[in-house]
């Protein structure tokens, strides 16, 4: 009679013993890759922070005296915002784009395919540690700019800031999981890098209104996400935008969307990973 409890809490056989979301094993995998990256905290956090405040120094003495103003604010508080979530974007990107790379680099990578997790539960948990990650940096660089002299960065629509920020921040993390999941080795991630997320970054208008640009210039530069990602965290803070909120808010969950069911299906079929 005794043995009859522990009987009954042994699952028959093909029963599903996890049977919707393993919710266990998908946030050991979050931990895990938050304490990766939080254990060189001085590297992954603080480092990208101090340079985007280097950045910020350089272009307010470079280009913001005599009084100049863009779009009818100092230039030192038009350029903020774009700063603080184009450091977020880099900080996604550079931890979701290392993961599955150092793993394949490393032999390790039968660690993120054993454990009992399904495709999206990891994909959940590989964007949500790059996530994170990028918004401890652009905690850190808003705190940071609080203190600057001659730059506000109060939010006048906070849902924007939240808004945008996260979807800046999903949009590099899916990019980067997308890219370990291709690179065969670092050299490949740097490419990545170099020649697309930099540039993109560089020319999504955070030093710049495209206002100013000619006509077909400004035609490629409403065909860059980065661009809505900085136009519409600005709105936050500034209240202006040189792109529809609503179009650029919409456009960007089409985008991360559409990159979620390509990592799925990647993932999912162990393209470059299980070969």
């Amino acid at each position: 009679m005794s043995d009859q409890p522990q009987k009954s809490m042994i699952p028959n056989p093909g029963e599903p013993v996890i049977p919707f979301i393993n919710w266990g094993g998908m946030r050991a995998l979050y931990v895990k890759e938050v304490r990766r990256f939080f254990k060189v905290q001085l590297q992954t956090i603080w480092a990208p922070a101090f340079t985007t405040l280097l950045y910020l120094l350089i272009f307010i003495v470079a280009l913001g005296g005599e009084g100049r103003q863009v779009m009818g604010h100092p230039f030192a508080n038009f350029v903020a915002p774009g700063l603080i979530v184009m450091g977020m974007m880099n900080a996604a990107y550079a931890n979701a784009s290392f993961s599955l790379l150092v793993g394949k680099m490393q032999g390790t990578i039968i660690d993120y395919l054993m454990p009992p997790l399904s495709t999206g539960e990891m994909l959940a948990a590989l964007v949500g540690a790059s996530v994170t990650r990028a918004l401890l940096v652009g905690v850190a660089l808003w705190i940071a700019m609080l203190f600057w002299p001659g730059v506000h960065v109060m939010p006048v629509h906070i849902g924007a800031v939240l808004w945008f920020g996260l979807m800046g921040a999903m949009l590099l993390s899916l990019v980067g999981v997308l890219t370990s999941i291709w690179a065969e080795k670092f050299d490949h991630n740097a490419a990545i890098q170099n020649f697309v997320v930099g540039p993109l970054s560089l020319l999504s208008g955070t030093f710049y209104s495209i206002d100013r640009l000619h006509g077909v210039f400004q035609t490629l530069s409403h065909l860059n996400p980065f661009f809505y990602v900085i136009s519409g965290f600005r709105y936050g803070f500034l209240g202006i935008s040189d792109s529809p909120v609503l179009i650029g808010a919409l456009g960007l969950l089409a985008v991360n969307l559409i990159l979620i069911w390509v990592n799925y299906i990647a993932l999912d079929r162990g393209w470059k990973i299980k070969s």
